[in-house]
């Protein structure tokens, strides 16, 4: 073709097809400029009408990892739950400061040159002689690479996310009434006097078949879903440009013959691709495999019985994963439980003949109000006696008798009277500081979710993946 073009060159149909072949190359490179560049797209987060990058994200946490010791640094590098621990407050602080500077823009918030001036001359590091030095100031900015430009813009965001969130950081003041009130509730104390019913003091025999059977009838025990997948993986290098082109065209390629209906076996063994085939995945269960995180098998369990999914872009490669069969929820076959059924009977069994005695127990309470063979005890909120026990002191009225359940016996509560706490001011002063940063809590968490209905926020997912989830 190619001759057959040098040796015609000068006739009109060559000519044609020359132009026709330019401009199919030129086509080929526009296109990959224009769409192949969305592959490049850095943009981690969108934050209403704005976009935070991964050089964003990588400048605060540089930022957050200066500030920390050598031991911390070096324990968030090596501990992947820190470390996940700094993305996400990394991303946290992203987006909050993101959120501030948006709202500032739509109520008009606007910081003069004058301002920026200001401020910068007012920075001890810019200073000489208690005097602004554009000498010193010039210095610092060349070895650090940045520009004036960069921090007056720095500067600017601060003092607007300043205007929007400040009024956050201003404590409010608790009222005495208040601080009493959440006093006495949490110091008060409530006489009790229970007596204990244990199931495991009352003698159950061996369950007939026909008990089990009963017994299985009232309390089936559940098969939770399971399913069946495989997975095509292509391992790659995300951070190189020339391998991660180069195997997300095997990982299409692969994606194409399982489209023409190859095997998802044939498509990875013609390319050289892992495939993997999982029995009975559980929702929710994590799986001993590098490849199924808890994300892709959320995904599995949103897929129909014999689907493939699109081509997923991971951090170390590309996945195409597939759903071969599923078992639906399904009540377990007698026989099959039958065995483990005894103890479950057996327990019930004994609850049963220890609810006849603990109500027995309450009757004659309530008949005579006579406590002497009752334990005695002074309970808090949170102390004192078993959990349900303190639920029921402070829930009842003084002078009640109630029937509670634990998780292996019965207690019959006589409820007495209740002590109010004697004036401790420190305790009080805590208590108040504590009240009142919680109060600033609430009412900072109620405006930032404001502000995300506001300025809708959206993590993209390929770049978090491909670049932060490492």
């Amino acid at each position: 073709m190619l001759e057959y073009l040098r040796n015609a060159a000068d006739k009109p149909l060559a000519k044609v097809l020359m132009f026709i072949l330019i401009f199919s190359f030129v086509g080929w490179g526009a296109a990959e400029w224009i769409f192949g560049g969305s592959s490049r797209d850095t943009t981690l987060l969108s934050v209403g009408g704005s976009d935070i990058s991964v050089q964003q994200f990588n400048n605060e946490r540089s930022r957050e990892l200066s500030q920390m010791s050598k031991d911390e640094q070096r324990a968030t590098y090596t501990d992947p739950a820190k470390a996940s621990a700094l993305t996400n407050a990394v991303m946290s602080k992203l987006t909050i400061d993101q959120l501030a500077l948006n709202r500032a823009k739509d109520l008009g918030f606007v910081v003069s040159d004058k301002r920026i001036a200001d401020e910068i001359k007012s920075y001890p590091q810019f200073q000489e002689n208690g005097e602004f030095s554009p000498w010193k100031f010039d210095m610092l900015l060349q070895s650090s690479g940045m520009s004036e430009d960069m921090i007056a813009n720095s500067l600017r965001a601060d003092i607007l996310r300043g205007m929007t969130l400040g009024a956050m950081n201003v404590p409010l003041t608790m009222p005495k009434f208040a601080v009493d009130a959440a006093y006495n509730a949490r110091y008060a104390k409530r006489d009790v006097n229970y007596t204990t019913v244990k199931f495991a003091d009352f003698k159950v025999g061996d369950a007939t078949e026909e008990q089990l059977k009963s017994y299985y009838a009232q309390n089936p025990q559940i098969v939770p879903e399971t399913r069946n997948v495989s997975y095509v993986f292509v391992a790659a290098d995300m951070n190189k440009p020339d391998i991660y082109d180069e195997k997300f065209k095997v990982a299409q390629q692969i994606e194409d013959m399982i489209i023409s209906g190859d095997s998802m076996k044939t498509a990875a063994d013609k390319h050289k691709a892992k495939y993997v085939k999982i029995a009975k995945i559980e929702r929710g269960k994590k799986v001993d495999d590098k490849v199924l995180t808890a994300d892709l098998i959320a995904k599995l369990f949103s897929m129909d019985s014999g689907t493939e999914s699109e081509l997923i872009e991971l951090k170390d490669g590309f996945v195409i994963l597939r759903v071969d069969d599923v078992v639906a929820q399904h009540n377990a076959e007698f026989n099959d439980v039958k065995k483990s059924l005894g103890a479950g009977w057996k327990k019930a069994e004994q609850r049963k003949q220890a609810y006849v005695q603990a109500n027995e127990k309450l009757i004659a309470l309530n008949k005579d109000n006579d406590v002497k063979n009752f334990k005695n005890v002074a309970v808090t909120r949170t102390e004192g006696a078993a959990l349900e026990i303190l639920n029921a002191a402070f829930a009842g009225k003084e002078g009640d008798n109630v029937l509670v359940e634990d998780n292996d016996a019965f207690y019959v509560v006589h409820i007495g009277k209740t002590t109010m706490p004697k004036e401790d001011k420190a305790k009080k002063e805590s208590l108040r500081k504590e009240l009142e940063k919680m109060s600033v809590r609430f009412v900072t968490d109620d405006y930032t979710q404001f502000l995300k209905h506001t300025y809708p926020v959206k993590v993209h997912e390929k770049t978090f993946n491909r670049f932060i989830a490492k």
